[in-house]
This record gives C-alpha cells, sequence and structure tokens, in this order.
C-alpha cells in the first residue's frame, strides 16, 4: 500500500442518528490538514500499525475549505467487516491515523449545474460538495432520501439550505424521491449519486432511461456492486510489466493485484474492491475484461485499468508497471 499516514486526533464525537457518529479530526500540533476537493476520501488505520490494520475508506464531508479539521460521519454497518464498528469506538481525544485525502468524485468542471442526489451516509461526500458549491456561488438541487427523519444525518444543516429537498421513505408520497424531480435532461447539467447499492442502481438506471448520458452521470459506491468472488473468475492469462520487467501468471481465482504483491512488486492499491481508484495503472497492450465499478467508458476506451477488481480477455495483458 502506497500510503502516507498522517497522525490525527479525534476532537469531538457526536451522534447524528442511532446509527451514525460523527467525528471531527485534527492536527496533534494543531497545524492545517492537506487540502481537498469536494467528494474526497481518506483511508483509515485501524486496530494496528503499518500494514497489519485493518483499512477502511470514508468520506471527507466538511467544508472544504476549513484545513483547521476534517469530519467523518460513519454508519454502524450490521455486517461489518471491523472498520465501522471500530470507528463508533473512538472518543475524543484518541488517535488516528489517516491516509492524505484523493477523490475520484470531485465536482464536474464542465457542468453549470449540478443535481446532486444521496441515499443514507451517502449523503457525506455530497455535503461537501454542496459547501463548495455553495461558496462558489453555483446552481445546484441537493436531494436527500431516508427512510426517515430519525434515520437523517446533518438535518439541521441540510434543513437551512434552500437548495435541499428532504425525502423519507415513511413521509407522504408527495415527498418521496422520483427521477423526475432532477427536471429535464440539460446538456450542462451534472448528476452525482452515493448511497447503498439498490439505491444507486435504481437511481442510475433510472436516470438513464430518462435520458441522462453515462457520462452526465457521477456516482461513488461504498462496496462492490458486484461479488467480490466475480473479481477472480475466468480463465489463466498472463501479465507483463513494461517498466519493471516480467511475466505473472494470473490463474483462476487470483487477482492481478494479488499476484504482483505475492512477487514483491510495488503496486499501487488501497481498497482491493476496485471501488476506490488508487490500484489504476494503463494497459499498453492486450485486450483488458473490466469489473470494476469506478472507470468510466471514456478511462476504459483511454487504457486505465484496476488491478484489483478486472482481468484479460487477451492472453497477455501488458501493463505500465
Amino acid at each position: 500500500m502506497s500510503n502516507e499516514w498522517l497522525d490525527t486526533i479525534v476532537v469531538a464525537r457526536r451522534d447524528a442518528t442511532p446509527r451514525i457518529v460523527v467525528l471531527d479530526l485534527i492536527s496533534p500540533d494543531g497545524a492545517e490538514l492537506p487540502e481537498f476537493a469536494a467528494g474526497a476520501h481518506v483511508d483509515v488505520l485501524l486496530d494496528g500499525d503499518g500494514a497489519a490494520g485493518l483499512v477502511r475508506q470514508y468520506s471527507l464531508c466538511g467544508p472544504p475549505h476549513d484545513r483547521g479539521r476534517y469530519q467523518l460521519a460513519v454508519l454502524a454497518e450490521t455486517a461489518s467487516r471491523g472498520g465501522s464498528l471500530g470507528m463508533h469506538r473512538l472518543r475524543a481525544g484518541d488517535r488516528l491515523r489517516i491516509s492524505r485525502p484523493r477523490n475520484r468524485f470531485g465536482v464536474s468542471d464542465r457542468a453549470r449545474r449540478h443535481l446532486l442526489v444521496a441515499g443514507g451516509i451517502g449523503v457525506t461526500p455530497l455535503l461537501a460538495m454542496a459547501h463548495a458549491l455553495r461558496v462558489a456561488g453555483a446552481e445546484y438541487e441537493f436531494h436527500y432520501c431516508a427512510r426517515s427523519r430519525a434515520d437523517a444525518a446533518f438535518l439541521d444543516e441540510l434543513e437551512r439550505d434552500p437548495h435541499v429537498r428532504l425525502h423519507f421513505d415513511d413521509g407522504p408520497d408527495d415527498q418521496r424521491f422520483g427521477i423526475g424531480g432532477l427536471g429535464p435532461v440539460s446538456p450542462d447539467t451534472a448528476v452525482y449519486v452515493c448511497g447503498p447499492g439498490g439505491f444507486m442502481d435504481f437511481v442510475i438506471s433510472s436516470a438513464q432511461e430518462a435520458g441522462w448520458s453515462a457520462e452526465a452521470i457521477h456516482k461513488e459506491r461504498f462496496a462492490p456492486a458486484q461479488d467480490a468472488a466475480t473479481h477472480t473468475e475466468g480463465g489463466s492469462f498472463t501479465v507483463r510489466l513494461a517498466k519493471s520487467g516480467g511475466d505473472y501468471e494470473i490463474k483462476e481465482g487470483e487477482s492481478v493485484l494479488d499476484v504482483l504483491l505475492a512477487k514483491g512488486v510495488d503496486a499501487p492499491y488501497s481498497c482491493q474492491q476496485g471501488i476506490c481508484g488508487e490500484c489504476i495503472v494503463r494497459v499498453l497492450a492486450g485486450e483488458p475484461d473490466h469489473r470494476d465499478d469506478i472507470l468510466t467508458d471514456r478511462e476504459r476506451a483511454d487504457g486505465m485499468f484496476t488491478t484489483c477488481s478486472s482481468r484479460a480477455h487477451s492472453p497477455i495483458l501488458e501493463l505500465d508497471l
């Protein structure tokens, strides 16, 4: 893993809902934290030091212009792999190691109008976007969907924003979210979607059926759309490394990344699920079999490839590593 870890201190902790905790982090010496753009996330190192620790990714939801502190909001997952429960155990004064922010879900610089659609904990990166768009004086509309008011975080802040529309599953039918609420399809408008997998699939498919192009829809998932086992299904192939040299056989049941790391190759990675983008490299030759949920069609056409989740249709895949 190619992280440079930063030490932070939990300076404040509050329960935003019975299942969502909000943590404010500052630098131990009071210095400014690295700048970030709206939509960014950080890796968080839990329950250990260095590579032995548990690493999870969480979106930064505070105002990007405030470099004095970072804010994270974490949902206690019922099927937690240890990360969310570890975050919920943190208290003010605890130390936490994080990576520098990185971002593949930023605000489009090509759009004039911005439509933010959040489901549940998916509000976190979109909240940072709303902060940035408000400061920039940009045109935006923010749709926040939750099961109920009790399950919705940041309500006090969001209800003061006239750009926000709240949608609750247990509320009247006329306030529930429908894709028609985004208004007419427009080439100068970008749609941003984040939330649980089923929610995202519904919003994205509905938007595309309504005429929104794939390039207009920006998304970030907290979990892969497919079961992780599907990333390693299929026959064997060979990965050839153009810079460091060497050919490596990738067998069924193995990922490109796992094999490279086992062979001592210094390959970038983070989430190992095909959703963060840290492991992306360029394909120089061969036909990739893309199985990630982060690259756009244009990026795939430009030769981008995720080593943790994608495979090859061709016998040999040459990578820029």
